[in-house]
């Protein structure tokens, strides 16, 4: 099922010796427009017409109503809630610790440079509602947006016929914890389309504000949509199939190292699922437990599909920093340690999106309770990205404060580099001030 490259005794491209999927965004696109295009001419009416074609339900209104989604916190079973709360708390510690203090920065008598940073003032979170339900989903996106300060936040999330045209309840229930009222019942490119362009009732009354940020997963139709309107909104990224790489010696406990792999490859068929390790005993070991702890899974089909595609497999390399240059090479989404010497591996790996260290830290800690944010960089954007973070929702914004005594030493400087520029009405927009 998981097949085992042996580089120990050839030579080898890092970069290549583990092929991604082929996540044909450029082909969803041509799908997407005229999606966008009839949004953006019909409003509301396409976005319920879209839902109703692509989801097999059509809401009863976009705008998931109050009462829903108090019905839905107060019918959640206790344990969910328990285990929602607690992943909701950690995920508040870690995110507050990422805000940002503002700077002031005093250069000379009369010259201050101010570094404030400042919430994103609207933001539309996406939820997916496809295969699975992803109230983790609501909290990874909510609770940065949160930390930061951002005062309008929608939600939404695909409707669902079992439940009369209304998102997943445990979704409804996650957005009610967290205080979100604004959710709406659609999903796929046109809730993308919502989200980024407003939309308004065939009588002309708004249904959705839009947005100045998109954030979220979603499967390929989901992404080139948003990628279709960045640069009128932001956007957290195009984000491809999820990823799990571990980096494994012969310490490592091979039914753990198997059980980890297979947990991503639930995700999607085409998830990517990368063991690199120095032993071909382990490799072997992994594989073995893989083909025991598979046949029966829930999702069996879909699981055997992603670990036998050729984004999945082992690499087997002949020493730890060969690995190490392999891992850094394919740049994973989420990337497990399991090593004699964890910290000294650590410090030479500069490529991944989150990085799980030790065998009591396997990635499905991080898709749900650790405080971590799960919504990483994939396709190899760990080279240059972050994951979600509450940066990700603020703006830096400077504000330069100068008076005569701050300008004047600079003057004629200033005056000097413009004109060598050739932009010499900087020059004298600066020379005006002192004749």
């Amino acid at each position: 099922m998981l097949h085992i490259t042996d580089l120990r005794n050839a030579t080898y491209d890092p970069t290549t010796v583990m092929p991604r999927a082929k996540l044909e965004v450029a082909d969803a696109s041509a799908i997407v427009q005229p999606i966008i295009d009839k949004v953006k001419t019909h409003g509301a009416e396409a976005v319920l017409d879209f839902t109703e074609q692509f989801d097999g339900v059509r809401p009863t209104s976009l705008r998931v109503p109050a009462d829903a989604l108090d019905q839905a916190l107060e019918e959640l079973n206790p344990d969910v809630r328990g285990a929602l709360e607690e992943s909701i708390a950690r995920a508040r510690k870690v995110h507050a610790a990422q805000l940002p203090p503002d700077t002031e920065v005093p250069l000379a008598d009369g010259a201050t440079v101010e570094n404030h940073w400042v919430p994103i003032q609207r933001v539309g979170l996406y939820v997916p509602g496809g295969r699975a339900v992803y109230p983790s989903s609501v909290i990874m996106n909510v609770v940065p947006a949160q930390a930061a300060g951002v005062p309008a936040i929608a939600v939404t999330s695909p409707p669902q016929a079992d439940f009369n045209g209304l998102p997943h309840p445990t979704i409804l229930a996650a957005c009610k914890l967290l205080g979100v009222e604004e959710v709406y019942a659609t999903g796929g490119a046109q809730a993308i389309a919502m989200l980024a362009l407003g939309v308004t009732d065939e009588a002309g009354t708004p249904v959705c504000e839009p947005v100045d940020l998109i954030t979220g997963p979603g499967n390929v139709y989901v992404a080139a949509a948003k990628q279709a309107f960045f640069g009128k909104v932001g956007i957290d990224a195009v984000a491809g199939p999820s990823e799990i790489l571990v980096l494994a010696d012969d310490t490592a406990n091979p039914t753990w190292v198997a059980a980890d792999l297979i947990s991503q490859s639930e995700h999607d068929p085409l998830a990517a699922s990368v063991l690199v390790t120095t032993s071909m005993d382990f490799a072997e070991a992994v594989v073995a437990e893989i083909d025991k702890q598979v046949p029966g899974a829930v999702l069996e089909d879909q699981i055997r599909e992603a670990l036998s595609g050729q984004q999945s497999g082992a690499i087997v390399v002949n020493t730890m920093d060969e690995a190490i240059e392999v891992t850094n090479a394919i740049a994973t989404e989420h990337l497990e340690i399991h090593t004699a010497d964890n910290e000294a591996v650590l410090e030479n790996i500069q490529h991944a999106g989150a990085i799980f260290l030790g065998q009591y830290a396997p990635v499905p800690l991080g898709d749900y309770s650790a405080g971590s944010n799960h919504v990483l960089p994939t396709s190899g954007t760990a080279r240059f990205s972050s994951g979600l973070n509450t940066v990700s929702f603020l703006r830096l914004q400077q504000h330069i404060r100068y008076d005569k005594t701050g300008l004047e030493p600079l003057a004629d400087g200033i005056q000097t580099l413009a004109q060598s520029e050739g932009l010499h009405a900087h020059a004298d927009a600066i020379r005006y001030r002192f004749e």
